[in-house]
């Protein structure tokens, strides 16, 4: 049975879709069976993707809301052995339709049970809240993943979303576990970074993702062309470091990394005080 991660945190801007759609996207390079499913109402890791959201005629609303058989809605992407269940701007509304349906929190999880077998992982993208289909995700999902950005201010909100993450373990998804925390967004010219870096791997050990995301241009752009970074600038310093994620990922869950996550893995290097322009 594939492995279900919700990726989640409430504070928005923190790199989460980034961080989904490069991970999927490297385990599917990998040879991994990926679906990404797409449960932010703003459908960024769906356009990401390369899938026009306006064109949809399906979308992860209408298996939510309906008896509609999911794999109808799942499409493929420009990456082999990557496929998505997008998203639509009609599902900022299932937040409310969603209250009054019997089995609210477990729809999701019902749409992934029929699924799962068919994938090694299925990667859940959550909107920027803690409502009903965050609720929905972390119900569904095996383990949570969360990206958190090198600064207090995300820091501040760290503490609602693992009380929220300990309410569904108490009360609809005992067996709910977290995959770690990934460090985002590390901006080597500051000490602000170098401290909450300290204070998070303080605080969470070795739940903590060892390889750590800088803040990276070519990260920021990849989005805009319909690309994940591995395949928009895949030697920049962003995608060495999402690829040295990917590989503690498959470490962690059981898996053999491939020769080239062995290889960037190799190559990945932690950030560091930097230079004007040396993200890129």
């Amino acid at each position: 049975m594939g492995e279900i991660i919700a990726c989640a945190n409430q504070k928005g801007g923190v790199g989460k879709t980034t961080t989904v759609v490069s991970l999927a996207a490297y385990l599917a390079l990998d040879g991994q069976r990926v679906l990404l499913v797409d449960m932010d109402p703003q459908g960024n890791a769906t356009s990401g993707l390369g899938v026009e959201k306006d064109g949809l005629s399906l979308s992860v609303y209408d298996v939510l809301l309906t008896d509609l058989e999911p794999a109808k809605a799942v499409l493929p992407t420009s990456v082999d052995g990557l496929t998505i269940l997008p998203s639509h701007r009609s599902l900022a509304g299932a937040e409310v339709e969603l209250v009054p349906a019997t089995g609210r929190e477990r729809r999701m999880k019902r749409v992934l049970n029929g699924m799962v077998d068919s994938y090694d992982f299925v990667l859940l993208d959550c909107p920027p809240s803690l409502g009903l289909l965050t609720v929905n995700a972390l119900t569904a999902a095996h383990s949570v993943l969360i990206p958190l950005q090198c600064e207090y201010y995300a820091l501040e909100g760290l503490g609602q979303l693992l009380a929220t993450i300990e309410l569904v373990r108490e009360h609809l998804n005992p067996g709910l576990a977290l995959k770690g925390v990934i460090l985002t967004m590390h901006d080597g010219r500051t000490s602000l970074s170098a401290d909450v870096t300290a204070e998070v791997r303080r605080h969470f050990g070795r739940q903590v993702f060892d390889a750590v995301v800088p803040r990276n241009v070519r990260l920021a752009e990849a989005p805009g062309y319909g690309q994940s970074i591995a395949r928009y600038s895949p030697d920049s310093r962003g995608a060495l470091a999402y690829q040295a994620i990917a590989f503690e990922l498959l470490t962690r869950s059981g898996h053999e990394p491939g020769a080239a996550l062995r290889e960037a893995k190799g190559r990945y290097q932690a950030p560091r005080s930097s230079v004007e322009g040396e993200e890129v």
